[in-house]
């Protein structure tokens, strides 16, 4: 289902014009206009709509019928006629009267930036799953706009019986219709979660850590993930260029195998329909032994993306909790400064004395385009998946190549010494550290 093809239009194709509205109430202060502006026009970019002019208005006093004063509209559609723009985005949630309202004024679509979010999830998601989560979210942000989405709605007359009536009106039959399609997908994603259970559950048993990517939207994550596992995840720079979460197995020093998984990438202002719909998605994070929060350290706005990031994981219900007593989250984290190669010379030397500064914390700079600093965070994350290893001492037969090399690939091996003869001959004397979790897999090989 898409927002643009309704029955009361024709829809619009990829190279649309559109024209991008910014409302700055009282209290938009974490992000400047300029990069609230720049964000509404890559995602409109991330669909193929051309926009050809920004603007931004201050509302002391948003409007139940518009939310833009009077003269803010007559500015807007006086700019969308000159441009000939075919659309008009709002980057804020509208109601539907408010769309309705100025869809009249401006003689133009409007749609929000919930419905421009959903857009792009509509034509990114690619597994069925994805699918799902995405329907489900477009008929959650419908059925409040049936109002408008609908031409035809005289009534209906009734069905059989001799208290038949009227019947029920169009937008009544419509709505119906939603409930039951929202109530299916909804037992079809409780499934998916089950299965996810399921699958959690047996990667845990496996046990291989897991080793979840987070972070806002176009911080490079797909680009780390493809770097890292020597995967072919789309990766372009585009807002939302990945949706559907991928795993790979990947190999870090002294851990043989290792889980990594790349997520959606997180926004300002998440449409709630969506926050809903991904949950299932969204609760690998939680399975994680490690959660690796990637940033693009190169744009301006990377420290109030960096505080989107977390209030989103905390609106899901998925950040680490704090320990009683203590600063430390319940899952640790790494803090990925991406991007590095678009730094200057000055930039980068700010950043390395104040990753310095920050010594308690783990922050890793890397380029996932040329590969800096990746053996760092590889070396990192295997340190922290491996602080709990404690020595133990194995007594193995010379001739037992696969289980002295499972220990190498596994371990630390800090000693390997001659051990004498016995009756299966020659044994070798192993001291190597290793995880309770490796210690339980090589008990069972």
């Amino acid at each position: 289902m898409s927002v643009f093809n309704r029955d009361d239009d024709d829809g619009l194709s990829r190279g649309a014009r559109a024209l991008v509205a910014l409302p700055e109430r009282p209290g938009d202060s974490q992000r400047s206009a300029d990069a609230r502006l720049e964000e509404a026009s890559g995602l409109a970019a991330a669909i193929g709509i051309k926009v050809i002019e920004t603007l931004a208005f201050r509302l002391r006093d948003p409007k139940p019928a518009t939310l833009f004063g009077s003269g803010q509209v007559d500015q807007i559609a006086t700019a969308a006629r000159m441009g000939e723009a075919e659309l008009i985005i709002v980057d804020a949630a509208l109601t539907p009267i408010q769309q309705r309202n100025l869809e009249k004024a401006t003689e133009a679509k409007v749609i929000d930036r919930t419905g421009l979010i959903l857009e792009i999830f509509g034509e990114r998601a690619a597994t069925a799953e994805g699918r799902l989560q995405v329907e489900l979210a477009h008929l959650d942000y419908q059925a409040g706009r049936l109002v408008r989405s609908w031409t035809h709605l005289e009534r209906q007359r009734g069905g059989f019986g001799f208290l038949g009536g009227p019947g029920e009106t169009q937008i009544e039959a419509d709505r119906r219709l939603i409930r039951d399609r929202m109530a299916k997908l909804r037992r079809e994603l409780a499934q998916v979660r089950r299965t996810r259970g399921l699958h959690r559950a047996r990667r845990q048993r496996a046990p291989w850590p897991v080793i979840a990517l987070v972070g806002y939207t176009n911080a490079g994550k797909s680009t780390l993930f493809n770097r890292l596992t020597g995967a072919s995840v789309m990766a372009e720079d585009l807002l939302f260029a990945t949706l559907d979460p991928t795993m790979r197995a990947i190999r870090l020093p002294g851990i043989d195998k290792a889980i990594l998984s790349d997520t959606v990438g997180f926004i300002s202002d998440l449409p709630t329909q969506l926050v809903a719909a991904f949950r299932a998605t969204l609760e690998e994070v939680t399975a994680a032994d490690v959660i690796v929060h990637v940033r693009d350290i190169a744009n301006p706005d990377t420290s109030a993306q960096k505080r989107q990031v977390l209030e989103v994981l905390a609106d899901l219900g998925i950040l680490p909790e704090r320990q009683a007593g203590e600063g430390e989250p319940s899952i640790p984290m790494v803090e990925v400064w991406n991007k590095a190669d678009l730094l200057t010379p000055e930039r980068a030397e700010d950043l390395a004395e104040e990753a310095a500064r920050r010594s308690d914390e783990r922050i890793v700079t890397v380029s996932a385009l040329t590969g800096d600093g990746c053996e760092d965070l590889l070396e990192l994350l295997s340190d922290l998946l491996t602080f709990d290893a404690k020595p133990h001492v194995f007594l193995i037969p010379a001739a037992a190549g696969q289980q002295i090399a499972w220990l190498h690939a596994n371990g630390e091996v800090t000693g390997d010494e001659d051990a004498g003869e016995s009756d299966e001959g020659p044994l070798r004397r192993l001291t190597v550290r290793l995880t309770p979790k490796d210690l339980g897999r090589f008990a069972r090989l």
